[in-house]
């Protein structure tokens, strides 16, 4: 019987001081009940004085602990300055979850790779996103962010590289893969991610768009852009692609309708009668992947391939592969596939690219000037006293002639050895100063000079500078325009015993191919449009 009631005592001590009577009060308090009626002790009070102490001793032990803890309840009553730390009387004040709790994702170790092959292993979270990644690289590598940097999905065992949106979390692409397959995660830059919210009217060409409801007026590839992110009405992608036959490598030429609920193809001609159209694919659990050697690898009749492949894993024999015949029908389906799978999703990820899941998406991570690079200041120290350039124009003016003297500077460490003549300094300027520019890529054929611009996306003013293969003294520059690749031949002009470079007969002359790459970025001139970006090999 002593030991029930030692450990009915303990039990006791135990819910004292878990829920004391001053915190009974501040909770009446705090909820509105500050009357004597609501201070009334708890239960458990009650229960303690009815057990019989004991011995004498116990019971004036008990007696006091009463009496201490009524003259506790007769405090008057306090504000309470956190009422969100109570929730009810009879439960703990502080909860546990009102603590953060520990971090229990998990971490794992990813291998990207760029271009060059370099490569550069990251520990992420499981919960990482692609755009978390790729802003993780970006500080480290100390790039700038132009919201154009991706993540890339490459399997070289089947020709097949996507795009990872994003939102989507990397290590779920990871556990796609098989074990022996020898899949790659690349970052490198995609223009063209979201240009078809910037200019929709590349995208969606009229020959290619219907509409399942009689509209009146013309639609703008704007208003269709708004159509696919809405759920009520949606376009039609139609028109002719290549299919491969299931099991064999033959192609076959059909006429494919994209709606919401997936790609269909008519069994007749071009009919869309209900009863014409049979089920291809559908998008929802299925990635869409872009071929980079249809012909070499699958036999297709063009380069211009892609294919829906499941998300889990799966064999080539799993894989539904198309072909189109121009690269711009293959982006407009493309296009079309990402914006019914994902809808205002990609929308959100184009409007607000910092938001992820995990921590290293804020936009405070964001790559800053330093305080030292916003208080920079022109200066001269030409003279005997240095003295600060106040006049932006003269800072300017500086700033040029200083760029000019580095040049030349630079075609006498590049020129042969010896004295030095101005014809040496012009064929060093020539054949060196822009091989360290990141848009030269030396020798590069034609075909890979257009799968780079390609891989990075054909957006107006993608270029490089690449040295010609038919003629070893000229230089080739490759630029996307109107999503095609167009190639303009540099040619060198002899005047004086100097060597200029020119892209339109000698009426527009540059000293080297720097001046003339900076000139083409600021006018049109004879191009189609402004050099606006660069494709580099950047490395990890």
């Amino acid at each position: 019987m002593t030991t029930s009631l030692q450990d009915g005592q303990s039990a006791a001590g135990r819910a004292a001081a878990q829920d004391s009577p001053l915190a009974t009060q501040v909770c009446g308090v705090a909820q509105g009940r500050g009357d004597a009626r609501d201070l009334a002790p708890a239960p458990w009070l009650h229960a303690r004085a009815l057990l019989p102490p004991p011995d004498g001793t116990r019971g004036c032990a008990a007696d006091r602990r009463k009496k201490k803890d009524l003259d506790v309840l007769e405090m008057p009553s306090i504000p309470n300055p956190f009422p969100e730390l109570c929730c009810s009387p009879f439960t703990s004040v502080l909860s546990a979850g009102l603590f953060p709790k520990a971090n229990s994702r998990k971490k794992q170790v990813i291998k990207v790779y760029s271009e060059d092959e370099t490569s550069r292993a990251l520990e992420v979270p499981s919960d990482i996103t692609a755009r978390d990644v790729c802003q993780l690289l970006i500080l480290k590598n100390h790039y700038i962010d132009d919201h154009s940097w991706t993540l890339f999905e490459h399997l070289p065992h089947i020709g097949l590289e996507r795009t990872i949106e994003d939102h989507e979390l990397v290590i779920e692409v990871l556990s796609n893969w098989g074990m022996e397959e020898e899949n790659k995660l690349y970052f490198r830059k995609n223009y063209a991610k979201y240009e078809f919210f910037k200019n929709p009217m590349y995208f969606f060409p009229e020959h290619m768009v219907s509409f399942a409801t009689e509209i009146n007026g013309e639609i703008s590839p704007t208003q269709i852009l708004q159509m696919f992110l809405s759920s009520s009405t949606y376009p039609e992608i139609h028109g002719f692609l290549h299919a491969k036959e299931q099991g064999k490598k033959s192609w076959k030429k059909i006429y494919f309708l994209l709606r919401r609920s997936g790609l269909y193809f008519s069994t007749k001609g071009t009919s869309k009668e209900p009863r014409r159209l049979q089920f291809f694919s559908e998008f929802g659990n299925s990635d869409i992947y872009v071929s980079l050697a249809g012909k070499k690898k699958h036999g297709a009749p063009t380069n211009y391939g892609f294919c829906f492949k499941p998300n889990k894993a799966g064999g080539p024999r799993d894989l539904k592969m198309l072909c189109a015949e121009e690269e711009q029908s293959r982006t407009c389906w493309v296009t079309a596939i990402r914006l019914l799978k994902y809808g205002m999703q990609l929308y959100q990820n184009y409007m607000h690219p910092y938001q992820g899941r995990s921590g290293c998406s804020s936009q405070s991570v964001s790559p800053m000037r330093s305080i030292s690079e916003n208080s920079l200041v022109a200066m001269d120290f030409s003279g005997q006293k240095s003295r600060v350039i106040e006049n932006p124009t003269e800072a300017l003016s500086v700033a040029v002639e200083e760029g000019l003297a580095w040049r030349k500077k630079g075609c006498l460490r590049l020129g042969t050895h010896g004295s030095p003549t101005a014809s040496s300094q012009s064929s060093a300027t020539n054949m060196a100063i822009h091989r360290s520019q990141p848009w030269f890529h030396h020798k590069i054929s034609r075909e890979e000079a257009q799968r780079l611009i390609i891989q990075q996306g054909l957006v107006d003013g993608v270029f490089l500078v690449r040295d010609s293969q038919s003629n070893p003294k000229t230089f080739v520059l490759s630029m996307s325009h109107g999503q095609k690749i167009k190639h303009f031949q540099i040619i060198p002009v002899e005047d004086d015993g100097e060597t200029f470079h020119t892209l339109d007969d000698g009426h527009t002359r540059f000293t080297d191919l720097i001046q003339l790459v900076e000139f083409y970025q600021l006018n049109k001139g004879v191009l189609p449009c402004k050099l606006k970006h660069y494709c580099a090999r950047i490395a990890l």
